[in-house]
């Protein structure tokens, strides 16, 4: 731990053995923290002293779903705190054909250290968490995508200097990336506003929730069906995907349902001059988001995926270390 001592890295000590499931579980102060840490991780790993925190230490990855960033960043953050990584896709392991939940969570709760979950359906990953013994950090689920939120504030405060006060806009689907865009905003005391066709609309108790935050650090959040509204005077602009996976069979109805919410120059013309271009990726160039726009001088698409790696690395190191 010398070199720990060394580069002055503060872990959120708060969050030693506790899941990541949501941002809604977590304090105000504890997000914070954890973005923090995140930009210190990545100013000490570029410059090779990212302390071995984890050395021993073995993050099962279960994936039902497809990946990039989540996979690669996840085991390349445990390799660079000295632990290490194992990728398991879901149809690989018994719980692919029947074993409980119950049953795998005890299970590797006995060879693993900790598991992180990209999966369809976050009530089976509540249930994961209720019966592992070991913590359990959400990757992705249907209703959130806390590691996601957490990367994007990281970059939004690499670049701005600050959080508080600031404003972003997301234009799109009110899907898992929204939620916990929504929820990461209101703990850090920015302005959102959130703009969806009718009918795609953010959980409302999601909402609710996030509302009650972010009252609570000064900020405001705004939903609409205007997405003008809601990138007027922004400091960020958010897109997603139009069609998630899983959603294949809607992809011609949702073209359709979308129509006027890309976001491209006329859009953006209404934020600020000098807004970010956010975007999860992957992304789908002339459909949610103009070429002009996501390969513009204001886009910080591909810094926002390398945060993944740090914004991780800051929750792995906090819970497992």
């Amino acid at each position: 731990m010398k070199l720990l001592e060394e580069v002055q890295l503060k872990l959120v000590s708060s969050l030693k053995g506790k899941d990541l499931l949501t941002l809604l579980d977590y304090t105000s102060e504890e997000v914070e923290q954890l973005v923090a840490l995140s930009t210190q991780l990545k100013t000490i790993t570029k410059a090779g002293k990212c302390p071995k925190l984890l050395e021993g230490k073995t993050l099962g990855m279960i994936f039902e779903k497809h990946s990039t960033r989540t996979r690669i960043s996840f085991e390349v953050g445990m390799n660079q705190l000295g632990g290490k990584g194992m990728f398991m896709h879901a149809r690989d392991l018994q719980i692919g054909r029947g074993e409980s939940i119950h049953d795998t969570a005890h299970v590797l709760s006995g060879y693993l250290d900790g598991i992180m979950i990209r999966a369809n359906s976050h009530a089976m990953v509540k249930e994961l968490a209720e019966h592992a013994v070991i913590p359990v950090i959400n990757g992705l689920t249907d209703i959130y995508h806390p590691c996601q939120a957490l990367a994007d504030l990281e970059t939004i405060a690499e670049n701005k200097g600050e959080l508080k006060g600031l404003k972003i806009a997301y234009v799109g689907d009110g899907n898992n990336v929204a939620h916990s865009l929504v929820v990461a905003s209101a703990h850090v005391g920015m302005h959102v506003a959130v703009a969806t066709p009718v009918g795609y609309e953010c959980d409302s108790e999601v909402i609710a929730k996030a509302h009650a935050i972010a009252a609570a650090n000064g900020s405001t959040i705004t939903i609409t069906n205007d997405p003008v509204e809601a990138v007027k005077d922004a400091d960020a602009v958010y897109a997603d995907v139009w069609t998630s996976m899983g959603q294949e069979e809607e992809a011609a109805k949702r073209l359709q349902d979308f129509a006027g919410y890309q976001i491209n120059d006329e859009l953006v013309a209404n934020a600020k001059p000098d807004y970010m271009f956010l975007h999860c990726l992957p992304a789908h160039r002339e459909e949610e988001v103009a070429t002009s726009v996501i390969d513009g001088p204001n886009s910080y698409i591909f810094e926002q995926a390398e945060n993944r790696l740090h914004a991780q690395k800051a929750v792995l190191a906090s819970i497992l270390a």
